[in-house]
């Protein structure tokens, strides 16, 4: 199997469409053409990971963090980055970044975290804008299902729990070909009236490509008349964080405590202790300040991230608990998630957990 479709399969599970603008994600490294060896997975890109890699056979590294975030201007052996990328360069390995397409997924970093901590009811907190189309066609009244049928395998008209979603008019469709044309219906230069259906489905950024290529494969026509646009609306498919509860209000003390044991954090860092009960909480894996504006203090009892700087644990102004348990310890989960993933997807091929915890915090 050649590196280039392992990157697909990556890219149809956790699209770079859906990744951050400011993220770089997808094969940073590597030649996709060579056949793949092996796959390891890791939360990072070390040169430990290039080295466990290699002891492997594994020409692939699928890590969540990007080893690449800005342009290189040259590669010299002169940063770790630039390090790493010649070792990896060197020993023919390929790199793949997934990091923002999975934290924005609706399974991704942030609900793993709910899932650690036992909560119910879970949903994207912060919905990602732009990421859904529309699509308006028409089609013969009698090629109506079968291009229906067509577009909806290929991720047209799904809303949340429904799939198969469309809305449909019938009318009157008129055309005349010129003397070029080939049409499937009428003849060139004269005038044909047939009856159509107008098709209208929502669907995800992601599968737009499929979705237009499906059309064209099941459609009649010589010339297909379409439109995409995009919507205001937000999908709950994608998105950052997760908000959620749980069955039963735990007071502060015990939601620290089942912080600390399920993240494996030795440190915790939170705003004062309002003597409140926790039930409804929201968790953002990773670096998620930018979380704070969307807090409503009417429905969120307590906030779980990392990297929240001093003046952070101001905002939750008596109202909330802020609760920093670490980056790395956040995001620890997330190796184990893409490993199940393409173990499942790809049950007879050499896919490793690394074995080398890559956090470059300790703790005194």
């Amino acid at each position: 199997m050649k590196i280039k479709t392992l990157c697909s399969i990556l890219n149809q599970w956790c699209s770079p469409s859906n990744a951050e603008d400011f993220d770089n994600v997808g094969l940073l490294v590597g030649n996709s053409d060579l056949e793949c060896t092996g796959i390891l997975i890791s939360l990072d890109t070390t040169l430990e990971i290039v080295q466990e890699a290699t002891e492997k056979k594994c020409n692939l590294i699928v890590s969540f963090h990007p080893i690449i975030f800005s342009g290189l201007k040259k590669l010299t052996p002169h940063t770790y980055v630039q390090k790493i990328i010649i070792s990896a360069i060197e020993n023919k390995i390929a790199i793949y970044a997934i990091h923002t397409a999975l934290d924005n997924h609706k399974y991704g970093v942030s609900h793993l975290m709910a899932e650690k901590i036992g909560l119910q009811n879970k949903r994207v907190f912060i919905p990602q804008k732009g990421n859904l189309l529309k699509l308006n066609t028409y089609v013969p009244a009698q090629d109506l299902e079968k291009v229906l049928e067509a577009i909806h395998n290929a991720g047209a008209g799904k809303i949340g729990d429904y799939d198969q979603c469309s809305f449909v008019t019938n009318g009157k469709g008129n055309f005349r070909g010129n003397q070029e044309s080939n049409p499937s219906i009428g003849k060139p230069l004269e005038k044909s009236s047939i009856s159509e259906s107008q098709i209208q489905v929502v669907f995800h950024r992601q599968y737009q490509q499929q979705i237009i290529k499906a059309l064209m494969d099941s459609h009649p026509y010589e010339e297909v008349a379409y439109e995409v646009y995009s919507l205001e609306n937000t999908s709950s498919e994608t998105g950052m964080g997760v908000i959620g509860s749980f069955t039963k209000p735990i007071n502060e003390n015990t939601f620290l405590q089942l912080l600390r044991s399920k993240f494996a954090s030795p440190i915790i860092r939170h705003s004062k202790l309002l003597g409140q009960n926790i039930k409804h909480v929201v968790l953002l894996g990773g670096s998620g300040s930018f979380a704070i504006d969307y807090l409503n203090p009417n429905q969120v009892d307590a906030f779980v991230s990392a990297d929240l700087k001093y003046h952070h644990f101001f905002k939750a102004e008596n109202q909330m608990l802020f609760c920093d348990i670490g980056h790395y310890e956040s995001e620890q989960f997330t190796p184990h998630f893409i490993h199940e993933f393409l173990c499942d997807k790809l049950p007879n091929f050499a896919v490793h957990l690394s074995k080398i915890a890559t956090n470059p915090v300790y703790y005194f």
